[in-house]
C-alpha cells in the first residue's frame, strides 16, 4: 500500500530478524527438535518460540508449507509474531490459498490482544488494525464480513491515533476530506495528512500537497506533489502525476521553476515540512 507498504514489511520482517540473529544456528536448525518426521507434524510440547524460530528459517528457505505448520502452532501458543505472519500469508495468497475471511479472523485475534503503547509487538496491532479497517470498508464477498464504513474508520482511528500508523492516519485524512460518514474538514484532513506525510508518505504528501495548492500557496503545494511524485511507490504514481500535471497546467511559468527547485530541496532533506 503506497510507499509505505514496503516501509511497514521492512519494520515488521525485522522485529522477526532481531529476535533470530543472536542465534548462530543455522536454517532448520529446530526440524529435529519440533518436527515429527513420520507425521510432518509439530511434536506435541514443542517450544512456541522454538517453533516459531524454525517458521521463520523455513519460510526464508522456500519451506512454506513448514512455515504455515509452524506459525500455526506458535500461534495457538500464544507468539503473535507468528499469528501476524500467518494472516499476511492467508491475504496475499503466499505459501497458502489466498483467503481474506482467514486473513481476517487472524488480523481480529491480533487487534484483540492487550499489548501496550510502545511494546516491541505494537507494530502488529498497528497493521493488523489497518489491514481490518480496509477489510471493513469494502467487506468480504462471500462473508460476514459485510461493507461497514463506521467500523472502518474505527480501525483507522485507532491505528492512527494509538500507533500513528501512516497509513491509517492518510485514511483518516482521506475520510475528514471526503466527508465519508463525518463532517468534512479540510482542517481535520490536514491534520492527518501532515502526520503521515511527516513519516514520508508519500500519497499524503501529494494530497497535502493539493490541498495547499487549492488554498493558494501554489508553489508550496505544488513543490509538495511534484516531490511525493518521485517518492511514490510504482501503484501510487498514475494518481500523483495526474494530480501533479493538472496542477502544473494551472501554475504560472515562475511558480513552477520555483516549485521544481524547491522539490529538489525536499527530496534532497527527505522532509515534507
Amino acid at each position: 500500500m503506497r510507499i509505505s507498504e514496503l516501509v511497514r514489511i521492512s519494520a515488521l520482517a525485522a522485529v522477526c530478524l532481531g529476535s533470530v540473529a543472536g542465534s548462530t544456528v543455522g536454517a532448520f536448525a529446530f526440524d529435529e527438535k519440533v518436527f515429527d518426521d513420520k507425521t510432518g507434524n509439530v511434536k506435541p510440547q514443542s517450544s512456541p518460540w522454538a517453533v516459531f524460530q524454525f517458521g521463520f528459517s523455513a519460510y526464508k528457505n522456500g519451506h512454506k508449507d513448514q512455515a504455515v505448520e509452524a506459525y500455526k502452532y506458535a500461534a495457538e501458543n500464544g507468539q503473535i509474531g507468528a499469528t501476524w505472519k500467518l494472516a499476511r500469508m492467508y491475504a496475499e495468497g503466499d505459501g497458502v490459498a489466498r483467503d481474506d475471511y482467514e486473513a481476517y479472523k487472524f488480523f481480529s485475534e491480533i487487534a484483540n490482544q492487550d499489548v501496550e503503547v510502545g511494546s516491541p509487538e505494537e507494530s502488529y496491532i498497528s497493521d493488523a488494525l489497518m489491514a481490518l479497517g480496509d477489510y471493513s470498508r469494502k467487506g468480504i464477498a462471500g462473508t460476514a464480513v459485510k461493507p461497514n464504513p463506521g467500523l472502518a474508520q474505527e480501525y483507522y482511528m485507532r491505528a492512527a491515533a494509538n500507533y500513528r500508523n501512516p497509513n491509517a492516519q492518510f485514511e483518516m485524512g482521506k475520510i475528514f476530506l471526503n466527508g465519508e460518514g463525518v463532517k468534512a474538514s479540510a482542517k481535520q484532513a490536514a491534520r492527518w495528512l501532515q502526520l503521515a506525510a511527516e513519516k514520508g508518505h508519500a500519497g499524503a504528501q501529494a494530497t497535502l500537497g493539493n490541498l495547499l495548492f487549492q488554498s493558494g500557496k501554489v508553489v508550496r503545494g505544488l513543490a509538495m506533489m511534484t516531490a511525493a511524485l518521485d517518492r511514490a511507490a510504482p501503484g501510487d504514481q498514475p494518481w500523483i502525476r495526474n494530480m501533479q500535471e493538472e496542477a502544473f497546467a494551472l501554475a504560472g511559468e515562475d511558480d513552477r521553476r520555483t516549485a521544481i527547485s524547491l522539490a529538489g530541496d525536499l527530496l534532497t532533506r527527505g522532509s515534507a515540512d
